[in-house]
């Protein structure tokens, strides 16, 4: 049995004379991550291995987390990979993934996450919004072998 852990960042920042790949989060996602984060920590298992997509928007909203379950953010695997957006590279790291880990969790973008959630989960989601959590079990030994699971939880700030 695996069970992952797919996080959107949070909301980004669009003020600052900086490539996409660098905007910070903004005020409201400075607010959300640390909301979201405690309240997934407070009823979801501690995961076995964190990866965030390396841009700055997915990394701070992983450090949250990692600070929710008491994770050194030095364990994040900080991976330029998922910098994707239609979610064929998440879809190729999550497969790649070290079978010993039973629970990975991974930070990135959309619209890699909603269609992540909606082809690999069993609940349809419209949009992952930002700081959106999902949660899915799959019923195998190997990441490689991730078909069809099931949507076991979502945290949305909104819900908050």
């Amino acid at each position: 049995m695996k069970t992952l852990y797919v996080v959107r960042h949070a909301k980004s920042s669009w003020k600052f004379d900086v490539t996409d790949h660098e905007r910070p989060l903004n005020d409201r996602g400075l607010r959300d991550a640390p909301k979201v984060a405690a309240e997934v920590a407070g009823c979801m298992p501690k995961p076995d291995l964190m990866m965030s997509s390396d841009a700055m928007r997915a990394k701070t909203t992983s450090f949250f987390f990692a600070k929710a379950y008491n994770i050194p953010e030095k364990e994040i695997i900080l991976d330029y990979t998922l910098y994707d957006f239609d979610g064929r590279d998440l879809v190729n790291v999550i497969r790649s993934c070290d079978d010993a880990v039973d629970c990975l969790m991974v930070f990135g973008h959309n619209n890699a996450m909603t269609n992540f959630v909606n082809t690999y989960g069993d609940k349809m989601i419209d949009n992952v919004p930002t700081c959106g959590f999902t949660a899915i079990k799959f019923d195998i030994n190997h990441w490689k072998d991730m078909s069809q699971g099931t949507t076991i939880f979502t945290c949305i700030p909104k819900e908050l």
